[in-house]
Order: structure tokens, then sequence, then C-alpha cells
């Protein structure tokens, strides 16, 4: 990360005080949020993949794609802050979240003002094809969000639709940044197509990657098991009940129906998956999805840039937060 950061940190250091600027307001409870905002921001991956997007194509990068990586981290801030709402979270990141902080009805409507001001910046800058871009990114995901609360409800996902679920939910916004991005500078299309598919293929890998975060040890801000007890299906847990006897099935289905708050049974669960090759499945379907994302990347030109995209792309399968 640090060597991606060399590449690009004039362009993150000269986005942070665009991005802080582009959330003010005129009041002063809304500023106090937005700078609580600012401060506890993540690690930055999705600006990082429109300024190194943008890059591919240009080394100078024009205030349009300072525009775009702000409109993707003013959408993505407000999904995250209305989906702490719908999930009724307390902690983002290992941060108190807003509603939290200044509960439900204050937090809805901070996150319909980051929607808003970033649909403004885009409008009154005429930036109408990366708005274009982000709201069918909005729309997907949306959809993934609905459709899986819908399978969760009886438990059934399959594969098929697990992928479909997390590739609107989560990829399509990753995929929305590098499409971005790369519109920003070249102006092309074929271009931004690619750019778009490699996002959304990383995005699949880097949604995985947090699933499998559910079933070890390592300290990413939730605690182990947290999928289970929320009764999210994931890969790991969706191969093991194709793959389980009939007993053991109906077990974890019992279980994470009925005993989904006891942590022994969870840990219950979290077991069973891994004697069945859940884990090293899901691993060889993460490695197969950046595969794939670096063979389009390896289709342009070899650069600093494509090899600092290149490990952005290895980051997020290799990372252990």
């Amino acid at each position: 990360m640090d060597d991606i950061k060399q590449l690009i940190g004039k362009e993150l250091q000269d986005f942070e005080e665009k991005f802080a600027d582009s959330v003010k307001s005129h009041v002063p409870l809304l500023d106090r949020i937005m700078h609580y905002i600012v401060k506890r921001k993540g690690k930055q991956i999705r600006p990082m993949f429109v300024m190194l997007s943008a890059r591919l194509f240009n080394d100078h990068v024009p205030e349009s794609t300072y525009r775009a990586a702000a409109l993707v981290e003013l959408l993505h801030t407000a999904t995250l802050v209305h989906d702490d709402v719908v999930d009724d979270a307390n902690q983002r990141r290992g941060l108190f979240s807003i509603n939290a902080l200044w509960k439900n009805k204050i937090a809805v409507l901070v996150g319909d003002y980051l929607l808003s001001k970033g649909l403004l910046l885009s409008l009154n800058n005429n930036d109408f094809r990366a708005l274009q871009i982000l709201s069918q990114a909005v729309k997907e995901m949306s959809e993934g969000e609905l459709l899986q609360i819908e399978k969760t409800r009886k438990l059934n996902i399959k594969e098929d639709i697990y992928f479909e679920i997390i590739r609107r939910k989560t990829a399509s916004l990753l995929a929305s940044a590098c499409a971005a991005g790369a519109w920003s500078t070249s102006q092309d299309d074929d271009a931004t197509e690619q750019l778009r598919l490699f996002g959304e293929k990383v995005g699949v890998a880097f949604q995985i990657k947090d699933d499998l975060f559910d079933y070890g040890t390592a300290k990413i801000g939730k605690p182990t098991g947290i999928d289970i007890r929320e009764k999210k299906m994931t890969l790991p847990l969706i191969y093991t009940l194709e793959h389980a006897t009939p007993d053991i099935r109906r077990k974890i289905i019992n279980i994470v129906k009925n005993h989904n708050t006891e942590k022994d049974r969870v840990d219950e669960v979290i077991q069973l998956v891994k004697a069945s090759g859940g884990i090293d499945y899901t691993q060889q379907k993460m490695l197969q999805y950046r595969d794939e994302a670096l063979a389009i990347l390896h289709r342009f030109p070899q650069t600093a840039i494509r090899d600092g995209l290149e490990s952005l792309v290895r980051f997020t399968t290799d990372r252990t937060f």
C-alpha cells in the first residue's frame, strides 16, 4: 500500500481536501457529523482505484477525476450510513456509527444529504457520464441488498445467487469507480467498459475476502461468526450445505435459524465449514476472480501505474484486515 500511495500520493492528498470541501454545509450539526465522517475515513480503496484507473490513460489528473472520486466516496458513505441504520449497527470500522451517536432519524437524513451532494457535484459540472455510471451502481447495490434479504429468509441461496448478490451489492461500486476514473481521462467507451469489468472482478474477490474473515481469527473490526448470527449465506456456508450429508445439513440450518445467537453453536458451524473444505473452495474462487481481473489489466501496456493497479488488486485478496 505504501508503494501505491507514493505513486498517487499527491492526488490522494488533493482528493482528501476536495472531498472535505464537498461535504460542507451551512448547518452546524451537519458540519460536525461531516467532520466526524471525514476523520474516520477507511483505507480509501475506491478513490485509489479511481485515480489509478484515470492515470492508466493520462498522467495528468483533471478536476473531473477528483469529482468522480468524490462522487464514488459520497455515494459509498451514504450507503454505509443507511446500512448501519438498516442493520441497527452501533459500530463501523471499530468506531461508533452515525446512528449510534446521533440516532436513526439524523443518520437517514445524513445519508440523504451525502447522496444529494454527490448528485449536485456531478450535475453542476456536467459530469453526466460519471453520474450515469454511478447511478447504475446505486441501483444495483439496492437490488443486491434486497435480493439478499429475500433469500436469507428462506436460507436457500445457491452459489449462482450468491455471486449475483455480491456482484450487485459490492462489486458494482468498485466497478463504477474504475469506469468513472477511466472515462475521466480517456472518454473512450471501450476502455471504460474494460475497466468497469476489471473493477467488477476485483470487487467480487474483495467481498469473498471479507466473507472469509468471518471464519478466521484476524482482527478486522467485527467479531468472528457475525454473518452466521445475521443469517447471511456466504460462499463457505453455501459450499458446506451443498456438500454436507442430510443430517449435517439439517443441523447447520437449525443452528443458523434457531441458535444463531449462541456462541458455542455458531463456533460449531464454523468448525463444520472448515472441515468440509468450504474455506479452501472459497479461497480458490477468490483467486480465480483476482486472476481474471489481472488478465483484463494486462491487456494494457505495462507501466508503473498498471503495476500499481496490480498491487492494489493483490492487496484486496492478501490483506489481513
